[in-house]
């Protein structure tokens, strides 16, 4: 099986960062989060020969899914959340698109389960539900390239804000601590927002952990 890539697009209001995931060689790929634009994430990723497979959501929020709707138009790519936030995803005051200005829902194609192994267009993940953020946030860890998406669960030195709809400071930190504290250290994490960091060095520096 040929090498993971990844690559990042930020952009929204929120500056978040938007994931793609593809084999070394290969050109079609796993997009995560596309916070804004999605004619634009199209475009832009069209220009250097990459097409969507599909398309991931860490969680509901407006600055994850504003891009998604017109991303999955335009690609013809399937759209998968996690199960437990079916809720959130269709309700745009829950998702605060509403007062963020653009109110805006949408309904995955596929509904992940915790503890999921999934395969996709030939890339192998599992999907790792941590509550918290919000109550169907979760993760994506592909265990061979010891590379983890992880959303606004968890930042470089920092975690997810929970004063949201849904969200709960201690079933954050429990997830975490429970679900991604136990990876292997030298795994690799690629927030929602922010650096890159890895597993050691959060258990190591992160002061709400």
């Amino acid at each position: 099986m040929a090498e993971l890539k990844i690559g990042k697009i930020t952009m929204g209001m929120c500056q978040t960062n938007c994931y793609f995931v593809y084999e070394e060689g290969e050109k079609e790929v796993l997009f995560f989060d596309p916070a804004d634009r999605g004619d634009y994430l199209y475009e832009v990723l069209k220009e250097n020969g990459f097409s969507v497979k599909a398309i991931l959501l860490t969680h509901g929020h407006f600055d994850h899914i504003w891009g998604a709707a017109k991303l999955k138009e335009l690609s013809g790519a399937k759209l998968y959340a996690f199960e437990a936030e079916k809720e959130l995803c269709g309700d745009a005051g829950m998702n605060i698109s509403a007062s963020a200005g653009r109110a805006e829902t949408i309904v995955a194609d596929e509904w992940f389960k915790d503890g999921q192994e999934v395969t996709l267009n030939g890339i192998s993940f599992k999907a790792i539900a941590t509550p918290g953020h919000t109550a169907g946030s979760g993760c994506f860890y592909f265990e061979k390239d010891k590379l983890l998406i992880s959303g606004d669960t968890l930042f470089e030195e920092s975690v997810g804000r929970t004063d949201f709809p849904t969200g709960s400071m201690s079933t954050l930190v429990r997830s975490i601590r429970e679900k991604l504290m136990v990876l292997p250290e030298d795994v690799k994490v690629y927030p929602g927002h922010g650096n890159m960091t890895t597993i050691g060095y959060e258990k190591a520096n992160n002061p709400f952990l």
